[in-house]
């Protein structure tokens, strides 16, 4: 009856443009919650009204056709908004066309369908893993929908579905994270495990790396197909690496039973990865890392650990302008299984969207791989600086201005400046 209600609302005040005809959300330092205002652009998108994205004006703008229950939804979420006139709007619009000006308008015109690739028991609301997930806490603080799947569902082709697909925290190459030394006797390990085998027997592989290995080729075809996917912490590097160790044993005994291959390394096929190449890999089951792509050794004080994000072209290079929109071009750093990509792992078709100069690191990379996007953001939680195994989860009420976690939903709107709606 609600929804009913709101969709009656919505047909009578199209009906009706009063003189004062366009809301505007400013994203500078002014704006009161950053993190709900993508929310806010999301729901206006998923009620039929296009928005515009105003690349690089007051910190990535939103705006939209003035309607009273928008502005009651930005009253009620605390986003900051002014409201202006059609005049206003234009000459706004004007000012960012001149050719000198390193602005962009960009229509907003469908809302992305959201995946997140998750273990069912975590959808469930299980808390097997001892960890939360930086993107699943900024989707439900902004109020943004999704749905979680995972490799049966990865398998049975349901990628097709979504435009935008999240890697939660994951192994993809069948190590387990590579808790064994720490964690082996703890019993989320020993659960967790058990959980991954009985799928991956249930799905008719003999080994979970093999089951994750099919699901990273089909995310790699869904990409591939025009999807976007994005990825954090440990899902950027192993989703790599188990792409380039296709058929090639690179797990210790004690993840599947049998000893690696002790030629692994030189049988690794970097043509097939999305981002990295030349790494090598950490064959030592008792050490927390994977390969060499990861910066372990950074020597940076936490005070200043910062990255610089890049400035583009808003007119000729919108998708990186879009995915690097902040108030602030120094984004505070933060640690994760995965942390910073080393610069020489990194293959030359890679964007850089934001480093660490001082220690030859990039931290947020971007890559178009057939019709589709990737993007690796490394690190676990923008706001928790060393979040470690069973830290509680961020409370992002107390950081609604976040710079790092407004990274994360740049990736989540910007396919919404798709021309094309998505088949259904």
């Amino acid at each position: 009856m609600r929804k009913l209600l709101l969709s009656l609302l919505f047909f009578v005040l199209l009906m009706g443009r009063i003189s004062a005809s366009y809301i505007l959300i400013p994203m500078d330092e002014g704006q009161s919650d950053h993190l709900k205002a993508y929310g806010i652009t999301y729901w206006v998108l998923d009620q039929g009204v296009e928005a515009f994205w105003l690349l690089n004006y007051k910190g990535g703008s939103f705006a939209f056709t003035f309607h009273a229950v928008f502005e009651r939804e930005c009253k009620i979420r605390n986003v900051a908004y002014q409201v202006i006139s059609d005049g206003a709007f234009d000459q706004i619009v004007r000012e960012i066309a001149h050719p000198e000006v390193n602005q962009e308008v960009m229509k907003l015109e469908v809302p992305p369908k959201i995946a997140v690739y998750t273990p069912d028991f975590n959808a469930r609301g299980e808390k097997i893993q001892p960890w939360d997930d930086a993107v699943t806490l900024v989707l439900s603080y902004a109020e943004i929908p999704y749905e979680t799947i995972y490799d049966r569902e990865v398998l049975e082709d349901k990628l097709a579905e979504y435009d935008w697909l999240h890697l939660h925290h994951e192994d993809f190459t069948g190590q387990y994270g590579k808790f064994y030394r720490s964690y082996r006797n703890a019993p989320w390990y020993r659960e967790n495990v058990k959980r991954m085998e009985a799928l991956a027997n249930d799905l008719d592989f003999d080994k979970v790396s093999e089951l994750k290995l099919s699901v990273v080729k089909k995310i790699k075809e869904y990409v591939g197909g025009g999807g976007f996917m994005f990825a954090m912490c440990s899902a950027t590097d192993s989703y790599d690496i188990a792409l380039a160790a296709e058929g090639v044993d690179i797990c210790a005994k004690m993840f599947d039973g049998d000893a690696a291959d002790p030629a692994a390394q030189s049988k690794l096929d970097y043509s097939k990865t999305f981002a990295f190449e030349d790494f090598v890999l950490e064959q030592n089951p008792m050490v927390y890392e994977y390969s060499s792509i990861d910066n372990v050794k950074r020597k940076i004080n936490p005070t200043n650990d910062y990255f610089s994000l890049f400035d583009f072209s808003a007119k000729w290079d919108p998708i990186p302008t879009m995915l690097t929109q902040n108030h602030t071009r120094t984004v505070k750093g933060f640690m994760g299984q995965t942390t910073a990509f080393k610069k020489r792992y990194i293959k030359s078709n890679v964007l850089i969207l934001g480093e660490t100069k001082p220690a030859s690191e990039a931290r947020y990379i971007h890559g178009v791989y057939g019709q589709g996007t990737w993007t690796f953001y490394g690190g676990h939680d923008p706001e928790d600086y060393r979040h470690f195994v069973g830290d509680p989860e961020t409370d992002l009420n107390l950081h609604p201005n976040s710079p790092g976690y407004r990274l994360i939903l740049n990736n989540i709107l910007f396919p919404a400046a798709k021309k094309k709606k998505r088949k259904t």
